[in-house]
């Protein structure tokens, strides 16, 4: 008995194993989108990997790539098409994991306005709010049906898409999250459409990205961060309403319907491998920035992104 008493004496004075901590920075006020980071948290999945993991919300969305860039922070949430712009400026940052698997982005139109099909966007008003990708997009799906840049009038409509569309100061706007706005406009008991990009002759990409910088990035972290978010995602997939709730719990100013809906929307375009590249599809986004003049070179799969578990 006494040598029981003292090994739990020992145990109860040995620290415990310090963890390695990690900074994470979001591209946005934490949302939907962000759900496997925060599960991860709330269910302990980082601490079971050896982190200690600082989320923190951008006050500048445009900032958390080129502060991961300077080294800043381990992580950003980015995005695959900004991150290939982003390269070809000279930023030193590559995709090392996936959050959201698919084009969130739509061009949304009033279910029953004006607009039934993209051909009818000529001669009318399209509302956007972050120049640069949205310009090659636009004119992708264009195309294939016979409109030009030309024939439109792109305004400026800064965040706010949807209000800009139900008010009538645009008949469509790009840029749209498929998964928030169509539900904004549904609670406003006014009907959304959404164009979907990828039908419309954009290639498939990947919405949510993880960026580090490669020349400062602990490899094995960041094998391990995304380890966490892979269990995280498959207990989301697996438990939905639990996960909202546990989700929900952690800020009153996610507890609305409005988020409920959008949790709902997101579940199956979550990554459910976040660390598995599929390399043709950033060659694909490369050669098609490429096609529409956004940047004048070709950059190689392995200069944009990298699969961290061969590392």
């Amino acid at each position: 008995m006494k040598h029981l008493l003292a090994a739990v004496a020992l145990l109860a004075s040995t620290p415990a194993f310090a963890q390695d901590k990690m900074t994470v920075l979001l591209d946005w006020f934490i949302n939907p989108d962000h759900g496997p980071i925060i599960i991860a948290e709330e269910q302990g999945y980082f601490a079971e990997e050896g982190l200690e993991v600082e989320i923190i919300p951008p006050a500048d969305p445009s900032a958390p790539p080129r502060l991961v860039a300077a080294g800043q922070a381990d992580l950003a949430v980015s995005y695959q098409p900004q991150l290939h712009l982003q390269i070809h400026e000279g930023l030193p940052l590559k995709r090392v994991g996936t959050l959201v698997a698919t084009p969130l982005n739509c061009l949304l139109v009033l279910a029953d306005g004006p607009v039934q099909s993209l051909s009818d966007l000529k001669n009318r008003k399209v509302g956007f709010s972050v120049a640069g990708v949205e310009e090659a997009v636009l004119q992708a799906m264009l195309g294939h049906h016979g409109v030009t840049l030309d024939d439109i009038e792109m305004i400026n409509v800064n965040f706010s898409l949807s209000p800009s569309l139900m008010s009538g100061q645009v008949d469509a706007v790009i840029g749209a999250f498929r998964n928030f706005e169509l539900n904004q406009m549904e609670i406003e008991g006014i009907e959304g459409r959404c164009f979907f990009i990828e039908e419309e002759g954009v290639p498939p990409y990947d919405e949510l990205i993880y960026v580090a910088n490669p020349d400062r990035m602990d490899a094995d972290m960041v094998r391990r961060f995304l380890a966490a978010t892979e269990k995280a995602t498959q207990f989301i997939i697996n438990n939905p309403q639990e996960s909202w709730e546990i989700f929900a719990a952690t800020s009153t100013e996610l507890q609305d319907e409005l988020n409920e809906k959008a949790w709902v929307d997101t579940l199956p375009r979550f990554a459910l491998r976040p660390a598995a590249m599929d390399a043709g599809r950033y060659a694909r986004f490369e050669e098609f920035l490429k096609e529409s003049g956004m940047i004048d070179s070709i950059n190689p799969v392995d200069a944009i992104a990298i699969d961290v578990t061969a590392q």
